[in-house]
């Protein structure tokens, strides 16, 4: 664990002091130590960099690659790893390793390493966040929501991390398969992996001291940063991947509160701007911020003119987007042609059938600025009805709960009348569309211990490599990336 604390430590100023001044030359001008932890801590003005600096975090560069942009990283990642997402040509190969689920199998690859790498850098500067914040000089209204926002950043990091390189969670199991280290205090020490129970309860505690912290606080300045809604919204998803079906019902339910589903106009915007009544969470990019060709839009949009998009749209399961209902604004995000000119594209790209324009840049394809969604009131919508359903002898409040989402989206819609398993079948239909591209598929498949199935679709052998995985297969698990196991003894690697 030592390089990756260590790594932390210096992002903890650097980035935090990097949004304060809203100037990306900050870094550059002023290292890193020259500012000590004290200063960092003295008062809550100053520790209000330190969270800022993890905001800022989940959209910079990282190790000078041009597909390692933060958050958007693990998003294509995890989606790419799914059946949805559908790439029809290698392009110019970022992420096709990925997609033949060869990198994540190789502990000197990219994916082991930045997701582990990045997830402990945000858990590194909670700890010290965590750690410190109680002895600043400030209001202790802003305490609690900078540690209510740093409990919450170290509980969604610690999920993420044990969904991909643990086993999947089963309630009817003891779940004492190793998962990743836990680590809560600024610490070098060289920790074992905890069990997959272990990093569960530990990110149950701190969702429940993030919701304490983020009860009654002021509003937040903007939905960059971490609140109630979402500290319950993670506090969802975690009871969905542990079957605990009562809470994840009800804390969706209350996650959403204050918010509202999107306009059918607003659907087609482009998915880029966090001001939409819709997202809960959004890692937001300022203007002068902008982050070129390792951008979540250089990768995932229509219009952006990077090579990858020129030769590569990202495109949808055919399959997937046969089902939708001609009157179901969302079969608008595709073009099963390949040839309506009123999709956007950049300069000399190449059209191809299902490609999508959901992701649209928000400067057009001069730049590939924009916002990148990580929570919407939708899945909070999908989370309650799925897990209503799952439940039994729920049936009506599951498709009630569904029926506000799919008629915001299809006038046309009619309550289901579906029961049981096709119920959820419908239900998981849904979530598969709506959120499509937002990096949620391999988890699911892996939550719900089900197979990946690419074949009868549009996915090109030649290109995806890899066309079903059983369910259960050791292949499900990331592997440990080797710069860890090299450092830390203690650290054991997933069966090769």
């Amino acid at each position: 664990m030592k390089k990756i604390i260590n790594k932390g430590l210096l992002a903890i100023v650097g980035l935090g002091l990097l949004l304060t001044s809203c100037k990306k030359d900050y870094l550059e001008t002023s290292p890193t130590n020259a500012v000590s932890q004290d200063d960092i801590f003295k008062t809550t003005t100053n520790a209000w960099n330190a969270i800022n600096g993890i905001h800022r975090s989940l959209y910079v560069q990282y190790n000078g690659r041009q597909d390692q942009g933060g958050q958007s990283k693990n998003m294509i990642d995890v989606d790419f790893m799914g059946d949805d997402l559908v790439s029809p040509t290698t392009s110019n190969g970022w992420f096709i390793s990925t997609y033949r689920w060869l990198d994540h199998r190789n502990e000197n690859g990219w994916t082991p390493f930045f997701n582990y790498d990045f997830y402990y850098g945000i858990i590194t500067n909670a700890n010290m966040i965590i750690s410190n914040i109680d002895g600043a000089a400030g209001p202790d209204v802003d305490k609690k929501v900078i540690k209510g926002q740093a409990l919450a950043y170290r509980a969604w990091s610690y999920f993420q991390m044990v969904q991909l390189f643990g086993k999947r969670f089963d309630k009817a199991t003891a779940n004492d398969g190793p998962g990743v280290p836990l680590v809560l205090a600024p610490t070098i020490d060289k920790l074992p992996r905890a069990s997959v129970a272990a990093v569960y309860a530990q990110v149950l505690s701190d969702l429940a001291g993030a919701i304490s912290n983020l009860t009654g606080a002021p509003a937040r300045a903007n939905a960059s940063h971490l609140n109630l809604n979402v500290a319950k919204g993670l506090r969802a998803r975690v009871a969905l991947a542990m079957q605990d079906w009562t809470t994840a019902a009800t804390l969706a339910a209350e996650a959403r509160q204050g918010f509202t589903l999107m306009t059918q106009a607003q659907y087609l915007q482009g998915f880029n701007n966090y001001t939409n009544p819709e997202w809960m969470w959004g890692s937001h990019q300022q203007a002068d911020q902008t982050t070129f060709f390792y951008s979540f839009f250089a990768f995932m949009s229509a219009d952006y003119n990077s090579t990858n998009i020129r030769t590569g749209p990202k495109c949808i399961n055919s399959t997937l987007y046969n089902g939708i209902a001609t009157t179901d604004v969302r079969r608008q995000l595709w073009d099963p042609t390949g040839t309506n000119t009123t999709f956007p594209i950049p300069p000399g790209g190449s059209r191809f059938p299902y490609m999508n324009r959901k992701f649209l840049s928000a400067g057009g394809s001069g730049s590939s600025i924009g916002d990148v969604p990580i929570m919407r009131v939708a899945e909070m919508y999908l989370i309650e009805a799925e897990a209503r359903a799952r439940a039994g002898g729920e049936d009506a409040s599951a498709s009630s709960a569904l029926f506000t989402l799919v008629k915001a989206r299809n006038p046309s819609y009619v309550q289901s009348s579906n029961t049981g398993q096709a119920l959820i079948n419908e239900i998981m239909f849904h979530r598969r569309v709506e959120l499509w591209g937002e990096g949620f598929r391999f988890y699911d498949l892996k939550r719900l211990n089900l197979p990946l199935d690419r074949t009868g679709a549009n996915h090109v052998p030649a290109v995806a490599a890899v066309l079903s995985v059983a369910a259960g297969d050791k292949t499900w698990e990331v592997l440990i990336p080797r710069t860890e196991l090299n450092t830390n003894p203690n650290v054991v690697q997933n069966p090769l």
